[in-house]
């Protein structure tokens, strides 16, 4: 930050200061409003949404249990290979 900036900014909070010590009712009937827009409303909603989901995927989960259960869950194990060595070798470099 530029000094000169600082310089300014301080200027004009000290003239703010020097207008609240007056005393005038206009500087006491203020209010701060704050307002949030219809992006950030969405968001806190998905956020919110995102925050209160499960980590866990139960439909998918209980789908892979009946597989493995009935014995009809199968691995290519050329596909588990290559996918084994792709993170063996993002894991050391």
């Amino acid at each position: 930050m530029r000094i000169e900036a600082y310089n300014q900014v301080a200027a004009l909070y000290k003239t703010g200061k020097s207008a609240k010590a007056s005393g005038t009712r206009e500087a006491a009937a203020g209010r701060d409003e704050v307002q949030i827009s219809s992006f950030g409303r969405d968001f806190q909603i998905a956020k919110q949404a995102v925050a209160e989901a499960s980590d866990i995927r139960e439909d998918k989960v209980s789908e892979l249990k009946a597989s493995i259960w009935s014995g009809n869950y199968n691995v290519d194990s050329g596909d588990f290979a290559s996918k084994l060595f792709v993170k063996y070798h993002a894991a050391h470099n």
